[in-house]
């Protein structure tokens, strides 16, 4: 659908999922603006903006996934050079918000990263940042700033809907611990179908062992829900599990598709049939395998992005 809007709205795209910028931008009838990301010799991060943005409505879209760093540096510097501009309005689009998983003192002296990078995000110059699926919704406290926490959960059910149909019936969603109970429980209403829990223990990071499963999955097709898979322990951990426990067969299912060290080869070797992902994060050529699935936020975040200019209520595209 391309949508009518005003001649003030600009959007930019850093270097992290350039794809998907240039998807949302067509979605909405515009072409991305003429800007030049790139590094010196050094390795400092270079930005031009090549056309003029005094007084647009600005919107920079980059996710902070790998390489987090430079993604975030190039986030800032570009929000930096928007507000030297001096454009009207300047909102991140981070479909992905890296350091989220730093949300608190787990242990004594811990930092709270997430705090941090809000403050920085804020201290660059962004008016309102634009994300999906915050790892806790908590962290849109963190800033002094208007946040927008699209969810996903409505393009993952809208997918099994279309390819299951009836067969739903035979489905269970799956919480692979704890902490994800809540995103889960929401995700097998959409789908009108029974809800089980993993209990497991973390011995230390990235590291899980199985417990115990709370609800029948046995002759059971299961659907497993995350926000995010990073190295896929978890996900695969459990895939396993409910296998050996009678599942039939396993799916999985999340908005961030981190994937990093092990993970594919986990996933490649695991119990998992298909990874359902939304593209959030560019998926790299070598981590595109035949279990994994995409399905694209763009048409979402272009929503979102003509509700934010034309200044109206964005609440329709939770429903």
């Amino acid at each position: 659908m391309i949508y009518s809007t005003g001649s003030n709205i600009k959007v930019f795209a850093c270097n992290s999922n350039h794809d998907l910028a240039e998807s949302i931008a067509k979605k909405l009838g515009l072409k991305l603006g003429d800007a030049e990301v790139e590094k010196f010799s050094d390795g400092e991060i270079s930005v031009k903006i090549n056309e003029t943005i005094r007084g647009a409505d600005v919107f920079i879209i980059q996710s902070t996934s790998y390489p987090v760093n430079d993604n975030l540096m190039e986030l800032l510097i570009m929000i930096d050079a928007m507000k030297r501009a001096s454009a009207g309005r300047i909102t991140a689009v981070m479909p992905y918000y890296g350091y989220a998983r730093q949300d608190r003192k787990a242990r004594a002296r811990d930092p709270i990263s997430a705090k941090l990078i809000a403050n920085i995000l804020t201290s660059a110059g962004a008016n309102r940042v634009l994300t999906m699926d915050l790892h806790c919704a908590q962290i849109q406290g963190f800033f002094d700033i208007p946040v927008d926490n699209l969810i996903g959960s409505p393009l993952l059910t809208s997918f099994y809907i279309n390819k299951y149909g009836d067969d739903l019936q035979n489905f269970v969603a799956v919480s692979p611990d704890l902490g994800s109970v809540t995103r889960t429980r929401t995700f097998a209403e959409r789908l009108n179908i029974p809800l089980a829990i993993i209990d497991k223990r973390r011995p230390k990071a990235n590291v899980s062992e199985i417990m115990n499963i709370i609800g029948d999955v046995k002759g059971k097709k299961v659907i497993l829900v995350d926000d995010m898979i990073d190295t896929a322990g978890t996900i695969t951990n459990a895939a396993n599990a409910l296998k050996e426990r009678g599942a039939v067969e396993v799916d999985a299912c999340c908005t961030h598709a981190v994937l990093s060290g092990p993970a594919i080869q986990r996933i490649q070797d695991s119990a998992i049939t298909e990874l359902l992902v939304l593209d959030t994060i560019e998926l790299p050529e070598d981590k595109k395998i035949d279990k994994i699935t995409s399905v694209s936020v763009d048409d979402l975040f272009a929503n979102a992005i003509k509700c934010i200019h034309e200044g109206v209520s964005i609440s329709q595209l939770f429903d």
